[in-house]
């Protein structure tokens, strides 16, 4: 038998995970007693029906924050200057740019297909491989553009909330756009001729875009966790709200931010925390 390349092995991880979460939410949801309006209401605008299973994920995901992600991503920001960083966050977001592309032709966008377009080629370019944004020099601005995105303009529903140790915020849609954003992304499927040099470089690319991506949310979340009562809630609230600004296509200042996973899953800065 062949072996399996690790870009088919990485996509079969992210559906094995939708079909695992999909199990999950079938036999977990549960909604309020009809005669109650108030609870009713509440379920609804939380979108959050199996909150006691994503709380424990939250709690997961809090530990190995706590362990592995924070303090990499603050050694990352005292080891390496500003200047270095805003590069890799450029390289990664240049990296992108081929799945927003697909997703700006799928929507119809075409003066944003056009803007990915030539900011690829003369960040490719110019730019050195993507280090330096010199489209944005010239007045094109990036912006964020995943699957999830696309199915909802195609009038997917978003499905409930769901939280995911070190992806983040989520919801079905979104998850099943991680996976879509795995297939379509031609860097994933790249072998260079070489099947290990391959591997080794989607983990070199997914571990730096982790540790940037964290280095990115390292005062916005130290703000959350100081400040609200319940950051698990302020994060489900910032996540929804900033997920429906970039399906409607409203500029944030997380687009110039670095791309996460590829999948807006945790690609974002929450928007200011609500408790």
């Amino acid at each position: 038998m062949p072996p399996i390349c690790p870009a088919a092995r990485r996509l079969s991880a992210a559906l094995l995970a939708l079909t695992l979460v999909s199990g999950a939410l079938a036999g977990c949801a549960t909604r309020p007693p009809a005669d109650d309006p108030e609870a009713q209401e509440e379920f609804r605008a939380t979108n959050d029906p199996i909150e006691p299973w994503n709380r424990a994920m939250y709690d997961v995901h809090q530990a190995i924050d706590t362990v592995v992600l924070r303090p990499v991503a603050v050694g990352y920001r005292a080891v390496v200057p500003q200047p270095v960083r805003q590069g890799v966050s450029n390289a990664l977001s240049n990296l992108r740019s081929p799945v927003i592309l697909v997703n700006d032709a799928l929507q119809g966008e075409t003066e944003r297909f056009y803007t990915t377009l030539t900011r690829f080629l003369l960040n490719s370019s110019i730019g050195l491989g993507g280090l330096f944004d010199v489209a944005k020099e010239i007045g094109l601005p990036p912006h964020t553009e995943d699957f999830g995105q696309t199915f909802a303009v195609a009038g997917v529903e978003e499905g409930p909330y769901l939280f995911i140790p070190v992806l983040g915020p989520s919801n079905p849609r979104d998850l099943l756009g991680f996976a879509a954003g795995i297939a379509a992304d031609p860097f994933t499927w790249l072998t260079y001729g070489n099947a290990d040099l391959a591997d080794t470089l989607n983990y070199v690319r997914t571990g730096t875009t982790v540790v940037s991506t964290r280095e990115s949310l390292l005062d916005t979340l130290d703000e959350v966790e100081r400040t609200s009562l319940d950051p698990y809630a302020t994060l489900r609230s910032a996540y929804r709200q900033q997920r429906a600004r970039a399906i409607a296509n409203t500029p944030t200042a997380a687009e110039t931010d670095p791309q996460g996973l590829g999948t807006g899953l945790a690609s974002e800065t929450p928007a200011a925390p609500t408790p």
